[in-house]
């Protein structure tokens, strides 16, 4: 600091008594500097240590290491029932099963999610962990697991089979370990989250729980190395062109809703957008017509946009419509040239828009005790990890106020939303009991009895 350097030892006896005052504050700042972070590190570092230590979370965490064979036999298990989003009920019922075989009582709310409570001595305050039974994949896809060694390969196998069978596992760790905590742990297999679920599940639990929810983690995929802390904006809408239609010959000429989106995503796709913050657009389906001899009377695309700004997203927005509508527009025009638009009832392209899907932003606090809960689970177990942005079931909490994170579930994974999807079980025990540690960490352990 400037005022240590500019009064040396050697002048302080010649010093006013307020320049002796200044020094000393000065002192007393850089000693507050230094020391207090130590002693909060030191803090957090006894009391993961002390955690980790005590005998019932010993035995958890040592189940949690001897039972990785359990653990992908379920994952298998859990991958080999299809579970589309909106169509999740068969693999929910199996998910019912496994937990109440970890001593819990469960229910499923009315839109699907299986919902698992473990009582803790203070019932008001309650920490929700998630994993989503969804997946991207339509019904008949071939989701038959492929296993060679520690390797597994499957739709699905990893987003999120990793994320459910974790969230059996720890609840069945805790109850082999005999844990009680202070808080009360719900853990759930929600609906809705991936495509044009619209976190249905995970907005249906936020409000079941209310004021009553403290922290939320969510368990999705398999990589430990970052932790999801801030929620991505997110929208996703259907933009539909609807025409006359016709015969490609004789009605040739007349307004084609194919040719009007493909003008208009031709100009989207051009579209300059930010890196910081960043922002994306994906047009991740289109379909239309019924044969290549006719012309199509309507036909539609499936947008995703996303930004780490709303205001960013409100511009892609716009200029998602602006180009749609230019494409239309264009496509008028090319039907006047050819003498077409006069004739009724050919003549007019209508643009329909319906969103499929709203996720909003959020943050959690540097200063979160939920974070500082995850980096001492990191800490204790020697896993470095980073904070990220994404957008997943925790937007919903995060958005509210909610301290949430999303993290995943350990081993290695690959190949997420294709068909060619392999996960690695291999060290998958540290990423078990980064879970484990993380939710005692913030929920506490009820107190030992007295001997």
């Amino acid at each position: 600091m400037w005022c240590v350097k500019t009064l040396g030892p050697t002048k302080l006896s010649r010093a006013s008594p307020e320049a002796v005052k200044l020094l000393l504050l000065c002192g007393i700042l850089v000693l507050m500097e230094t020391a207090f972070p130590q002693t909060a590190a030191a803090g957090n570092a006894a009391r993961v240590e002390e955690l980790a230590s005590d005998p019932r979370v010993a035995r958890a965490l040592d189940w949690l290491a001897k039972n990785v064979a359990w653990v992908n036999d379920e994952q298998v298990h859990i991958t080999e029932i299809p579970a589309p989003s909106f169509l999740e009920s068969a693999r929910a019922v199996y998910l019912r099963k496994l937990l109440s075989c970890c001593g819990l009582r469960v229910r499923t709310d009315d839109v699907g999610d299986v919902i698992a409570e473990r009582p803790g001595e203070v019932a008001g305050n309650v920490v929700l962990v998630t994993a989503h039974l969804d997946t991207v994949f339509p019904p008949g896809t071939d989701v038959k697991v492929r296993r060679n060694a520690n390797r597994m390969a499957a739709p699905g196998i990893s987003d999120n089979s990793t994320g459910l069978v974790a969230l059996v596992a720890v609840a069945r760790a805790l109850n082999e370990g005999k844990i009680k905590t202070r808080m009360t742990l719900v853990f759930a297999a929600d609906v809705g989250e991936e495509g044009e679920g619209n976190l249905r599940g995970m907005r249906k639990l936020v409000e079941n729980y209310g004021d009553r929810l403290r922290y939320v983690i969510a368990l999705d995929g398999a990589s430990t190395d970052h932790v999801t802390a801030a929620a991505v904006a997110s929208r996703r809408v259907e933009i539909s062109v609807l025409g006359p239609g016709g015969h490609s010959w004789s009605d040739f000429g007349v307004p084609n809703p194919i040719h009007a989106l493909s003008r208009g995503l031709a100009r989207f796709v051009k579209v300059r957008v930010s890196s910081e913050p960043r922002t994306t657009f994906n047009v991740g389906a289109i379909e239309g017509g019924t044969s290549v001899n006719s012309i199509p009377d309507r036909a539609t695309i499936k947008v995703d946009l996303r930004s780490e700004s709303e205001g960013e997203l409100d511009h892609l927005e716009a200029a998602l419509r602006e180009a749609i509508q230019a494409g239309v527009d264009e496509e008028m025009a090319a039907a006047r040239d050819r003498g077409i638009t006069g004739r009724e009832p050919n003549g007019k392209l209508e643009i329909k828009l319906r969103v499929l899907g709203l996720r909003p932003a959020g943050e959690l606090a540097e200063t979160s005790p939920l974070l500082a809960a995850v980096r001492e689970a990191d800490r204790y177990l020697g896993n470095r990890s980073h904070r990220e942005r994404s957008s997943t079931d925790a937007n919903i909490p995060l958005s509210l106020g909610i301290q949430a994170i999303s993290i995943g579930a350990g081993g290695r994974a690959g190949g997420a939303h294709t068909l060619s999807e392999w996960y690695d079980a291999t060290g998958r025990e540290l990423g078990l009991q980064r879970i484990l540690l993380t939710l005692l960490g913030v929920a506490g352990l009820e107190l030992a009895p007295q001997k």
